[in-house]
């Protein structure tokens, strides 16, 4: 018997929704704008969990790639919208390192702050900005596991090169976050516990 392929199917809309890739979004509350939209979006339509996140060229302020939370859709728990994003990007630029030699400087924008699994991936995509809407709290405060990350998260990523804004449209993120629980859409791994996160 052969192994399962490995892939996930982005959705329609989010392939038809891609700006034109010489559009530049200026500055981090522009850039927000397109991460929220995209948790927004995917509320909406039923695709995902009510997270949304975007790879920029921090000079240009192109976007690289656009990402949404796909857990459920697809049976996976690494598929948060952060995860999502760095992978196309990391497609699309056809690298493991988003800092190899050649490539723009990138920045991941998100719509919330990264759980603990993002925050480990963070470092290693080669990002060198984290742009941050809602806080960890935000998102626990509707049942969301976020899992455990040293308190001085923000520090940590500095340490290792990746500059940290936070509370970015922070209303707007967390406006998303609350319109889902309240929908009645599903909070995922919320059994698991709680967790101070960051």
């Amino acid at each position: 018997m052969s192994p399962p392929k490995l892939e996930f199917r982005i959705p329609g809309w989010l392939e038809a929704a891609s700006p034109d890739p010489d559009r530049a979004f200026h500055g981090p509350e522009e850039r927000m704008t397109v991460a929220v939209e995209l948790a927004r979006r995917n509320v909406r339509r039923e695709t995902g969990g009510p997270f949304g996140a975007a790879v920029f060229d921090r000079d240009r302020g192109t976007l690289v790639a656009a990402g949404v939370n796909l857990v459920v859709r697809e049976r996976c728990s690494v598929l948060h919208a952060e995860m999502v994003a760095l992978m196309l990007a990391q497609r699309s630029l056809e690298s493991h390192d988003l800092a190899a030699p050649g490539l723009p400087e990138c920045e991941l924008v998100t719509s919330a702050e990264p759980c603990a699994m993002c925050f480990g991936a963070v470092p290693w995509s080669g990002v060198t900005r984290l742009v941050c809407g809602a806080r960890s709290s935000d998102a626990r405060q509707v049942g969301f596991d976020e899992g455990e990350k040293p308190s001085d998260w923000t520090t940590a990523l500095e340490r290792r090169g990746v500059e940290v804004l936070r509370d970015v449209r922070r209303n707007e993120a967390r406006s998303v976050l609350r319109a889902y629980a309240e929908g009645g859409g599903p909070i995922y791994n919320s059994r698991r516990g709680t967790s101070d996160g960051g």
